[in-house]
């Protein structure tokens, strides 16, 4: 397997067991999340909006950039690296194309981290570096149309017992 790749909302524990699952394998396995991406794009002129109410829209510009984004990190798992991928597909399957295209050729598991959207808002408030009203608008959006290998539900399991299932699933695709 070349790829692990976390879809679910904000603040559903993706990082979390993304940080698990390097911990539980052998080799070492490198992590990048959406954050980052975002984090890397410039204040003005990166297609990406958020609003008040914590709604996130993209533009065509942010789709451009998002391509190379996700060649790189094709290209970077296509030369022999072990990616965890930690994403937030706000358009459910149609990302999930996006990405199946960026990396055709390389073997992925797609693995969904569900929360309920309560308990999603409640660790958003908790943590203070997120808009209100994201984790509970992205719970369930960014799942619909998406076809997943395996399914964690983070409302009442924990990361690390997630990351274990996760495991379990990469050793029985091998």
């Amino acid at each position: 397997m070349d790829v692990i790749f976390l879809n679910g909302g904000s603040s559903s524990g993706k990082s979390t067991i993304a940080r698990a699952v390097q911990a539980l394998l052998p080799e070492p396995w490198l992590a990048f999340g959406v954050d980052t991406f975002v984090a890397a794009l410039p204040e003005t002129g990166g297609g990406i909006e958020f609003g008040p109410d914590g709604e996130i829209v993209v533009g065509p510009e942010f789709r451009r950039l998002e391509e190379f984004w996700m060649a790189g990190l094709a290209a970077m798992a296509a030369a022999g690296a072990h990616l965890i991928v930690d994403e937030v597909l706000l358009s459910g399957g149609a990302g999930q194309d996006r990405w199946r295209s960026a990396l055709a050729g390389l073997d992925v598991l797609w693995v969904g981290v569900r929360c309920d959207p309560v308990v999603a808002a409640a660790r958003e408030a908790a943590r203070g570096d997120r808009i209100g009203g994201m984790a509970a608008d992205q719970a369930r959006r960014v799942h619909a149309g998406m076809a997943y290998d395996l399914v964690v539900d983070t409302t009442a399991t924990d990361p690390d017992a997630c990351a274990r299932h996760v495991v379990a699933a990469l050793k029985s695709a091998s």
